[in-house]
C-alpha cells in the first residue's frame, strides 16, 4: 500500500524539481536579457558617441564659419561708415561681448562711437516708473521742451537720455550732460562705460538679448520697446540688433511687427554670431543711405544680410 511516507517523498521530488527548473529557467533568461541589455547599451554608447562627435563637429564648423566672417569683414566694411558718429545702447539683456564686437565691426566700417550705454533692469521695471518720471522732472534743462507729457516715467526718461546724448551741443550743453548721466547712474538705472563726446552722434545702434522672462516679464519687455521708439525719435538712422527675433516680447519681433517702426528701424537678429555683427554695421550703412531693412534667420527677416551695393 502507499502510505503517507510516499505521498511525502513524492510531494517534495516535485517541488524539487520545480524549483531546480525555475533556477535553471531563470538563469537562462537572465541570461538572454543580459545579453539583450548589453547590446543596447553598447549601441546606445556608440550612437552618443557619434552624436558627440557630430556635435563637436558643428561646434567647430561654426568657430570656422565665424572666424571666416571675421577675417572677410575688413573688405565688406572698409569705408561704408567712415565719418558717422554713432551711440552703443545696451539693453538690460544684452550680452558684454555682443556689444563688444558690434563696437568692433562699426569701427572697423569708419565709424567713430561717441558713447556707450547700458540701461540696467530696474530701467524697465516698472516699479521704479515714478522714480524715473521725478527725476526727469527735477534735471530736464529748459532747452528741452519736447518730452513727451504723459506722466509715463520710461518715457519720459527714455526721450530725455536720447536728446541728451544725441542733440546738437548748443542745445543740450555738456555740463547739463554731465549732471543728467551722473543723475541716471545714481538712481541705478543707468550704466555708463567711458565719456560721450562733445561730437553728438547722428546714429544708434541699440543690442538686446532674449526678451525678459519670469515676473513682471510682460511689462519688462514694452517698457525696452518704448526706450527703442524714443530714440529712434530723436536718431538720424538707429539699428536694433538682438541675439534672437523668438520669444514672447521680443523687442526685435516687436519692431518688425510694427508697421511704422518697420519701415524707420533695421533690425537684425543673430548678434551673437560674427555674420550678425556684421550685418548689424552694414544695416547702418544702409540706414545712411536711406534703406531700412530686417536681417538674419528669425521671423520677420528679409535676408540674412544686406545687399552689398555700390
Amino acid at each position: 500500500m502507499i502510505n503517507f511516507r510516499y505521498h511525502v517523498v513524492s510531494l517534495t521530488a516535485v517541488f524539487l524539481a520545480l524549483a531546480v527548473g525555475l533556477v535553471l529557467g531563470t538563469a537562462a533568461l537572465n541570461g538572454t536579457v543580459q545579453n539583450q541589455l548589453n547590446e543596447q547599451v553598447s549601441g546606445l554608447r556608440n550612437s552618443n558617441g557619434q552624436l558627440r562627435d557630430q556635435v563637436e563637429e558643428l561646434q567647430t564648423r561654426a568657430a570656422s564659419q565665424d572666424e571666416f566672417v571675421r577675417q572677410v569683414a575688413p573688405g565688406l566694411l572698409a569705408g561704408t561708415l567712415t565719418g558717422r558718429t554713432v551711440l552703443l545702447v545696451s539693453g538690460p539683456t544684452a550680452d558684454n561681448d555682443d556689444r563688444d564686437q558690434v563696437v568692433k565691426m562699426l569701427t572697423t566700417a569708419g565709424a567713430k562711437i561717441t558713447g556707450q550705454v547700458r540701461m540696467r533692469k530696474d530701467f524697465t521695471d516698472p516699479n521704479k516708473d515714478d522714480a524715473l518720471q521725478d527725476l526727469a522732472a527735477r534735471v530736464t534743462p529748459a532747452s528741452v521742451t519736447t518730452l513727451p507729457n504723459n506722466g509715463v516715467g520710461v518715457e519720459t526718461s527714455s526721450a530725455l537720455l536720447a536728446t541728451v546724448l544725441l542733440a546738437d551741443p548748443a542745445k543740450i550743453t555738456p555740463a547739463n550732460r554731465t549732471k543728467i548721466l551722473q543723475a541716471y547712474e545714481s538712481l541705478g538705472v543707468l550704466d555708463m562705460d567711458g565719456e560721450v563726446t562733445a561730437t553728438p552722434a547722428t546714429a544708434v545702434v541699440m543690442i538686446t538679448g532674449s526678451p525678459e522672462t519670469g515676473t513682471g516679464a510682460t511689462d519688462r519687455n514694452k517698457a525696452f520697446v518704448e526706450i527703442v521708439k524714443q530714440f529712434d525719435t530723436v536718431a538720424g538712422q538707429m539699428v536694433l540688433a538682438g541675439s534672437t527675433a523668438a520669444g514672447a516680447g521680443n523687442p526685435v519681433a516687436a519692431v518688425r511687427d510694427d508697421g511704422t517702426l518697420a519701415k524707420a528701424i533695421s533690425t537684425v537678429d543673430g548678434v551673437s554670431l560674427a555674420e550678425g555683427q556684421v550685418a548689424t554695421a552694414m544695416a547702418l550703412a544702409e540706414q545712411f543711405a536711406g534703406r531700412v531693412g530686417h536681417y538674419g534667420t528669425g521671423s520677420g527677416a528679409s535676408a540674412r544680410i544686406p545687399t552689398l551695393r555700390s
